[in-house]
């Protein structure tokens, strides 16, 4: 029987008492130790804070490429501001060549930070760059931020589950997602095509998520995102309404000594005959811990017959290279064929 992407309901977790909220961290474990994903149901954020923020995502990727490029990014290891077609090729995370994925972004740190050395100092960078916000819709700012301090409490509430989940403390994260955390936002826009795209090419290529977790609003059209299931087939990622994915990252795979697990996935390239329905708009918010944390083998993930698999790294070194080996090299824009 092939794998399916298992749907959890929160709302117990909220709610409930104790021995509900380790029945559905239970729940999130298994998920998140077989398939590393989940569908997340029942989770208490404001559902109308998505569709205000895709409108005005739209509104900004409909902008002249010209009024786009003003908030440019401004390096490659930097996950700030506009990302323009062809710039990214996420299959080189993992040493992979294809052609650049077809998708444009808009992208996000920590907003409003405090003036103290952790945030501003040399080590902070490239985690809390300061945001490039462009003049026009002058929505995108606020609905950006109402969505970011919802998946802040989202994040939260994920990291204690995952905590029970592993047998320990629920409180074990809340350290490492305070108001240190160093997460990125990502407006993730495919257009429909009205041509055939390269051989190979896909809307974004085959990778695993290289931080803690992604918590992804999914738009359900064609051409959208695939998870790579343990017998090698693809599974389609539901957009059900008023739920998120989430995706188990490569950090905690690492820090979990491979109990959880970091899955491939991509996004397909829709049928031509999809046309404008194919357009997609997905929200990525990529967990990041605070960036100086250490990640070392959990003390309920090794024992004997079962050693740590991996040395110390911080978040900051492990995540920053692997990043920008996918970010591409700032290269002028190159249109990827004319869209409908």
């Amino acid at each position: 029987m092939s794998q399916s992407i298992p749907i959890i309901d929160f709302t117990d977790f909220r709610n409930g008492n104790a021995d509900d909220r380790k029945r559905i961290a239970k729940e999130l474990g298994h998920a998140a130790e077989t398939l590393g994903f989940a569908v997340i149901g029942g989770h208490d954020m404001a559902s109308g804070l998505g569709e205000d923020l895709r409108e005005a995502a739209l509104r900004f990727f409909d902008l002249p490429l010209e009024e786009k490029m003003q908030v440019r990014r401004p390096k490659n290891d930097q996950n700030r501001g506009y990302i323009p077609y062809g710039e990214e090729t996420l299959v080189r995370m993992a040493g992979g060549e294809s052609p650049p994925d077809v998708k444009e972004v808009f992208a996000i740190g920590p907003d409003d930070v405090p003036d103290a050395p952790y945030f501003t100092g040399p080590a902070s960078y490239p985690s809390f760059a300061p945001n490039l916000w462009p003049g026009a819709p002058d929505d995108l700012r606020p609905k950006m931020l109402a969505y970011w301090r919802g998946m802040e409490d989202l994040m939260r509430m994920i990291g204690q589950g995952l905590a029970l989940s592993l047998d320990l403390d629920e409180t074990a994260f809340d350290d490492i997602l305070d108001d240190t955390h160093s997460s990125q936002l990502r407006l993730l826009h495919y257009p429909p095509l009205s041509k055939a795209v390269e051989p190979g090419q896909l809307r974004a290529g085959e990778h695993s998520d290289v931080g803690m977790m992604t918590i992804l609003r999914n738009d359900p059209v064609p051409g959208g995102l695939q998870v790579k299931a343990l017998d090698g087939t693809w599974i389609d990622a539901p957009g059900i309404a008023d739920t998120f994915i989430l995706n188990i990252g490569d950090l905690l795979m690492r820090w979990t000594n491979d109990r959880l697990v970091s899955t491939l996935h991509r996004v397909a390239v829709p049928p031509l005959e999809a046309g404008a329905h194919a357009r997609r708009l997905s929200v990525g918010y990529f967990v990041g811990p605070r960036y100086n944390a250490m990640v070392e083998c959990l003390p309920t993930c090794h024992g004997p017959g079962n050693p740590p698999k991996y040395g110390p790294v911080s978040v900051h070194d492990y995540r920053t290279k692997r990043f920008a080996a996918g970010a591409g090299d700032n290269k002028p824009f190159a249109a990827p064929g004319k869209v409908a």
